[in-house]
């Protein structure tokens, strides 16, 4: 066979491997629209809202001045309405703030509402909510909720600030992905993440937005989030470790803090008390 030929059949060959890669990924991502009830807020399309493809993180020097400000919010939906009613989302992020208070290089923490998020608003909306509430770091909580109708095992595409998964489900399940990202806002870095995802198996009488619907979609959130939380501690210690010995992070104390927490001065005075009162005893006798 001519080169020219197996050249030209190869080339075919590539496109329609292509052609049906992106059917298939259209098809997933439309699953939802039409065989669910779906509700997203994706920090892709938030931050990168002229980019079809997630971001390459590229190597930049990240300054950091313990005790860190954090801030912490929901990313926004494409509509006001999309996700949890305010109040649960607010709920939420008390349960990741006291993830983040546990640690004593972590100062201050804020709750941001999400309608000081502007859909695709991209880092420059980050900047002036990090001006507006006075944090330098900022946990955001994106969410991919499906509640299924269809009668078969679906598959649906969502995508991370890392990539793209893909999720199952059965008729009246509710699938529910719920992803920490926290940056630097001034660099513009990604420091960590943590993921957590549930499954709440549901029945005919879920169909359709009916109160036990509901509940299950809270509880999906709920449960996401349980699992999330555990991997948001581990690389919330990983974190303090690495920036020790990573070259890609310069870390000034703030004035006043020492690498402790006002809990460890706080147990150091009570030792220190302690010990006095134990030698005062010992001369008495």
């Amino acid at each position: 066979m001519p080169a020219f030929v197996v050249w030209k059949n190869m080339k075919i060959l590539k496109w329609s491997a292509l052609i049906v890669f992106l059917v298939v990924c259209a098809g997933c991502a439309s699953l939802a629209s039409h065989n669910g009830i779906k509700q997203a807020g994706s920090i892709v399309e938030y931050l990168y809202p002229n980019s079809r493809e997630a971001p390459n993180m590229q190597p930049t020097v990240t300054r950091l001045r313990p005790p860190v400000r954090v801030g912490v919010a929901f990313v926004p939906g494409a509509s006001p309405r999309a996700g949890l009613p305010e109040a649960e989302k607010i709920k939420l992020l008390e349960r990741v703030k006291s993830a983040f208070a546990q640690h004593a290089y972590i100062g201050s923490i804020e709750l941001i509402p999400t309608q000081y998020l502007r859909p695709k608003g991209g880092f420059a909306n980050l900047d002036q909510v990090a001006r507006m509430f006075n944090v330098e770091v900022i946990a955001l909580l994106s969410y991919d909720q499906v509640q299924f109708n269809d009668t078969n095992a679906l598959s649906v595409l969502y995508w991370t600030i890392i990539g793209a998964y893909i999720i199952q489900g059965d008729q009246y399940d509710v699938q529910t992905m719920v992803d920490a990202s926290v940056f630097d806002v001034a660099s513009r870095k990604l420091l960590f993440r943590a993921p957590g995802t549930s499954q709440v198996k549901g029945s005919a009488t879920m169909a359709g937005f009916s109160e036990r619907a509901r509940a299950a979609q809270i509880e999906g959130y709920n449960k996401a989030v349980d699992q999330l939380l555990p991997q948001l501690q581990t690389e919330l210690d990983r974190f303090k470790d690495r920036i020790k010995s990573d070259a890609n992070f310069k870390v000034d104390n703030k004035p006043g803090y020492q690498g402790g927490g006002s809990f460890d001065w706080f147990m150091l005075a009570l030792v220190g008390m302690l010990a006095v009162l134990g030698y005062r005893s010992r001369r008495a006798t």
